[in-house]
């Protein structure tokens, strides 16, 4: 039967197949990595911090055997639901979420630590507030109850003598800065850029930046499973490496990594340049390798507050990684994934390889 042939409702049918089968191709062929490049899935939030997800995903985008894909969740209880089910290989996770996973048997390990300092508490404007006991009475806003704000807002207010008079909710980040703007919230207490989004539209000030309160504050962390470090040894080593390589490259780098960031993240590149630099500085990118005696504190505040019912956090911190990280000839942005990375044989001989 020639095609002319075929009644019309048919001719309507089959072109139509054929060209949703055209699409998918295209598709696959234009987005797929067809089986010559491993992907490791990264859960990350857009917040500074976890600056190493974009940066990473761009920079192996194109490049290399490993192709890290950075996966932006809207809240960090999803995130962590998708590392129980294998979902995601890597999460970019609040920090004090991953002691409570530790403590429900999950068997994870934190390998990296983000970008410090990159949290701010902001106030409406309106309000004029000046000190944290005018916010007695007032509504503030937090990530999640197992975040470092939560602890550090608790901390605080029994230190000035508010515990229970400042009303403190959890709240995705992405959620805090219109709820500011339209007076469902009074402050909020957030990873950057966030609070940086109220502060430049003129809706809030700021009342503390963290490190005024906790010096060398953990926001989040990279937490992965030991079953994947036992897998895959070297791709664990060099994404802690590709980690700690990515934040002194943003260091000295400051608006092409706002550039990347803003196009990950859907946010004006002005609010994240802003975030980075202001104040000048602020954001400490070299104190990455994770310490047992940090994550306890955090563990010993929370129990304080019982937020867990115990503190121990054995087994939960592995800083070999980032003790090793090579952190020589970071010169441009390529430079990032140029990491040494070295194999242990059974004899205890080593032999060194770079990922490109």
């Amino acid at each position: 039967m020639r095609y002319r042939d075929i009644p019309l409702p048919w001719r309507i049918f089959i072109g139509a197949v054929g060209w949703l089968i055209l699409i998918s191709v295209l598709h696959y062929w234009l987005n797929a990595d067809h089986g010559t490049r491993r992907v490791i899935q990264m859960g990350y939030m857009p917040v500074i911090t976890n600056l190493a997800a974009p940066l990473l995903d761009e920079a192996s985008e194109k490049s290399g055997d490993i192709r890290f894909s950075a996966m932006k969740f809207a809240s960090f209880a999803e995130m962590a639901e998708a590392l129980r089910n294998d979902q995601i290989q890597a999460a970019f996770m609040i920090a004090p979420l991953s002691i409570v996973l530790r403590q429900q048997g999950e068997d994870v390990k934190v390998v990296c630590i983000g970008n410090r300092h990159e949290s701010t508490l902001v106030v409406r404007k309106d309000l004029k507030v000046r000190t944290l006991k005018e916010l007695a009475g007032k509504t503030l806003a937090v990530p999640m109850r197992y975040s470092g704000h939560n602890l550090s807002i608790l901390q605080l207010m029994e230190k000035n003598g508010l515990t229970g008079r400042i009303r403190v909710v959890e709240m995705n980040p992405p959620d805090m800065a219109s709820a500011l703007t339209v007076g469902s919230l009074d402050a909020y207490y957030v990873g950057e850029p966030f609070a940086a989004q109220t502060v430049r539209s003129g809706d809030a000030e700021v009342l503390y930046y963290v490190e005024e309160v906790w010096k060398n504050f953990i926001c989040n962390l990279i937490l992965v499973k030991q079953t994947f470090i036992e897998s895959d040894t070297d791709i664990i080593r060099m994404l802690v490496q590709a980690a700690a390589r990515s934040g002194l490259w943003a260091g000295k780098n400051i608006e092409e990594a706002a550039e990347i960031a803003s196009r990950h993240w859907n946010q004006p590149v002005e609010i994240v340049k802003y975030a980075l630099s202001s104040p000048e500085n602020r954001i400490v990118y070299d104190r990455f390798v994770p310490r047992l005696e940090e994550m306890q504190y955090m563990a010993d505040i929370m129990l304080h507050f019982g937020l867990i019912t115990k503190n121990d956090i054995r087994g939960l911190v592995e800083d070999r990684f980032a003790k090793e990280a090579d952190l020589e000839g970071i010169d441009d942005f390529e430079s990032i994934l140029r990491v040494q990375v070295r194999s242990r044989s059974d004899d205890n001989e080593s032999s060194d390889a770079f990922f490109k």
